[in-house]
């Protein structure tokens, strides 16, 4: 029994393997956080994993508010779960594996490709290393910085925690908070949007690209999905930045209610660049524009970096889109990106996984709007913070149904192990062995 167990474990698809990983890691923060340890008050069963899923995935939507519903031993659960699922549960397996044996076999590589959305296997070790020697140098550095704002609020032991808690939760674009109001005290404090901002950036930019950057000096050296993702990242964010200054400048309730503009200036920062990947928020979402919020919505949709703790149909997804329409609307043969033409596999793929999930986000919406009683906007807005496990809300998460839980727990978890990998889950990928004639169809 035991034997055909391990069996049929090992004889998993590595994107079953990443599924099911993510599922037992949310089983087993849901057992830690139902504990009577683990909260003040009592948690229950569909909070426990409500809560569990969303830190696993790295999303931050909450139920209950985790600065004053868990104990200390349940924010450490939450840090446990944000960190092993920001960084991926298979890549610490194949990480221990790769200290033990010095070597990683080829279905080990294969499940470490898939984890980290990585094409091919010979840069997986300097993957490994670069991403586990950046990520603590990252954590650290953002501690100490963030130390300098709360040490002096909270005092030494309650700070640090503060500022370690907040770290770890930047990075791994989880969005989690000790506070009720996220950073909304802090939309004007130059310190503590830039630290968070440059965290949750770094940690959603792509661990290939870090890789990438830290190894070679001149921009013309990198990789092609290097160069794509640091102009596409720098290029997005400022215009967000813009837009979200443009559209919130006037409303009271959001920028307007700061009374200067430098502290305007760095919430339409904040809050321009934070929907890609992580769930803070320095203004209330639910009291921004209809037209703010359907353009972070966009954001969200679009997501992090490829190998990155962020979610979304990933950036470098959305430029190798952008790039397919300008050539066919150029009637170019193929795309040029950066004087590389791109692979049409590689377009094939690109639309699969836009056409997948905006099938995923079209459907949790829909049936979101039978279980919820709330205005369309904000149902939509949670379908897509789920989906790209961003963790923003216009105040719909803590009334979900236990219908509407079930319906975000399962966008998150779609959202992070991504659409093509679920696709890939749940379909046979034997190549057809009878080859059709081509036909033609009218289309446009």
């Amino acid at each position: 029994m035991v034997q055909q167990l391990e069996k049929r474990l090992f004889s998993l698809r590595p994107p079953q393997a990443l599924l099911l990983s993510f599922i037992g890691l949310s089983l087993a923060g849901a057992l830690l956080l139902k504990s009577p340890w683990a909260s003040h008050t009592g948690t229950s069963w569909s909070q426990a994993l409500f809560t569990a899923v969303s830190a696993a995935t790295v999303t931050g939507l909450a139920v209950v508010d985790t600065g004053t519903h868990f104990t200390l031993f349940g924010q450490w659960v939450l840090l446990f779960l944000m960190q092993f699922g920001g960084l991926g549960l298979m890549t610490f397996g194949v990480f221990i594996i790769y200290l033990a044996q010095d070597r990683l076999s080829m279905q080990h590589r294969a499940t470490l490709s898939e984890a980290l959305n990585e094409p091919g296997h010979g840069n997986l070790h300097s993957v490994l290393r670069a991403m586990f020697g950046f990520t603590i140098v990252m954590e650290a550095a953002g501690t100490v910085l963030l130390s300098f704002q709360w040490v002096p609020e909270l005092g030494w032991s309650k700070g640090i925690y503060y500022s370690f808690f907040h770290a770890v939760s930047a990075f791994n674009n989880a969005g989690f908070s000790l506070r009720a109001d996220s950073l909304v005290a802090y939309a004007g404090s130059p310190l503590v949007n830039s630290v968070i901002s440059l965290l949750f950036i770094s940690g959603g930019i792509g661990f290939g690209v870090i890789a990438d950057v830290t190894g070679k000096r001149r921009f013309r050296d990198y990789a092609l999905h290097t160069k794509a993702m640091l102009v596409g990242t720098l290029c997005l964010n400022l215009v967000a930045m813009l837009v979200v200054l443009a559209l919130e400048y006037g409303n009271p309730a959001t920028l307007g209610a700061l009374p200067e503009p430098g502290a305007r200036l760095w919430a339409a920062w904040f809050q321009g660049v934070a929907p890609r990947t992580a769930g803070f928020n320095s203004v209330d979402m639910a009291a921004m524009l209809p037209a703010t919020a359907f353009f972070i919505m966009g954001l969200m949709f679009i997501g992090g970096g490829s190998g990155s703790t962020a979610s979304g149909i990933k950036l470098s997804t959305f430029i190798v889109m952008l790039v397919a329409t300008r050539a066919f609307l150029r009637s170019e043969e193929r795309p040029v990106l950066f004087g590389r033409s791109v692979d049409p596999g590689l377009i094939l793929k690109a639309m699969s996984i836009g056409m997948i999930s905006l099938f995923c986000v079209v459907t949790g919406t829909f049936l979101l709007t039978i279980t919820e009683k709330a205005p369309f906007i904000d149902i939509a807005f949670e379908a897509v913070s789920a989906f790209g496990t961003v963790g923003l809300s216009r105040g719909l998460t803590a009334s979900l149904t236990l219908p509407g839980q079930a319906v975000i727990m399962v966008l998150m978890l779609i959202g992070r192990v991504g659409p093509l990998t679920l696709a890939f889950t749940l379909a046979n990928r034997d190549r057809a062995r009878i080859q059709y004639p081509v036909g033609k169809l009218t289309i446009g």
